[in-house]
């Protein structure tokens, strides 16, 4: 176990820098922070969390089973994170107008809106170079 731990933390250091704090200060805690989303009394929390989490948790079988980071992960963003944003903005409109003095959830939502649809932009590409054939892990 110590031996597949460690093929992935190499493999995540070989992704350029700027790739490293994207996901690892950006978009991993932006989707992690969906779990403070439960807490909304609106019942779409549940939802939101669900989406978000089903666009991360494939990955980390993907990643043990690969021993590293490649670009099939880009599969279940694209599935689970494209609907998501379409409901997102469908919520960050009504709530601007039913709850416009909770903003504090309406910026949540706004950043968790923002920071998908920019990963999703990457995960069009790479899962469109995996599959042109593109299946190399980050080593």
């Amino acid at each position: 176990m110590t031996s597949v731990l460690m093929d992935i933390w190499r493999s995540f250091r070989s992704l350029p820098l700027w790739v490293q704090i994207w996901v690892g200060v950006i978009l991993v805690p932006v989707n992690m922070s969906t779990i403070f989303m439960l807490l909304q009394e609106n019942g779409k929390g549940w939802f939101i969390l669900t989406l978000s989490m089903g666009g991360m948790v494939p990955n980390l079988y993907l990643m043990f089973k690969e021993r590293g980071f490649s670009k099939a992960m880009a599969f279940s963003h694209l599935v689970f994170w494209i609907p998501l944003l379409y409901f997102l903005f469908i919520w960050i409109g009504l709530a601007m107008i039913m709850v416009p003095e909770d903003k504090l959830f309406i910026w949540h939502l706004v950043i968790l809106f923002v920071v998908n649809a920019i990963s999703i932009c990457f995960d069009l590409k790479d899962s469109w170079q995996w599959l042109k054939g593109d299946r190399k892990i980050a080593s």
